[in-house]
């Protein structure tokens, strides 16, 4: 199969694995996908899936990605905060928190980081709409940043509060203090707890 004709075929998919390829073609050859990642058509993002250069250069394709490259996931801790304006900072990595083993994967999109949460964990997200009709899951804010404490035990002081640099306006305005409370009581946790009471004592809510 000629590159062009791929192209042609599923470049709609922008973000793909082999499976899809089958799928409609089932004796595709898939050497075919090792010469075209050699000749920088395409790009290899993990084992078995790959992504159109073009798609990959159009804005959120970052977030699809973290989505599709470790199933099942959902975008969240800083990535997520940073979506919803709750922090300043540009982040670099995409974040993400998964039933499965904590894993990192770095390619030419980006580096993507995967934090294990338990499986009763798993909830507190929606999806949100990005391109080419695509849903991509990501934490609720009141869920993210509680994933982000969870899972960071060295939060213990004011200051480490601080540091997280959360916008003041958006945590009076626009956090949901009672949502995050409700949250707050499905995980269960006495350390979360003491974390959570201390970051709500930090950003002045009553």
């Amino acid at each position: 199969m000629k590159y062009v004709d791929f192209y042609r075929a599923f470049s709609d998919l922008g973000c793909f694995d082999v499976n899809q390829v089958r799928m409609v073609q089932p004796d595709f050859d898939r050497t075919a996908l090792t010469r075209w990642v050699s000749s920088k058509y395409i790009v290899q993002l993990k084992r078995g899936l790959y992504a159109f250069k073009e798609w990959m250069a159009l804005p959120g394709t970052d977030q699809i990605a973290a989505n599709l490259m470790y199933k099942p996931s959902y975008i969240s801790l800083y990535t997520a905060l940073a979506y919803y304006g709750m922090i300043p900072e540009f982040i670099a990595h995409t974040t993400s928190v998964t039933t499965l083993k904590t894993a990192s994967f770095s390619n030419e999109m980006g580096t993507f980081d995967y934090r294990h949460i338990k499986p009763e964990l798993f909830w507190g997200f929606h999806m949100i709409d990005s391109i080419s009709q695509r849903k991509v899951l990501i934490a609720l804010p009141e869920k993210a940043l509680l994933d982000l404490l969870y899972l960071t035990p060295s939060l213990k002081t004011e200051d480490d509060m601080l540091q997280l640099r959360l916008d003041e306006d958006y945590m009076t305005d626009e956090f949901d203090w009672g949502q995050s409370r409700l949250f707050l009581e499905r995980f269960d946790s006495q350390a979360l707890s003491v974390r959570f009471n201390l970051l709500q004592k930090v950003y002045h809510n009553d």
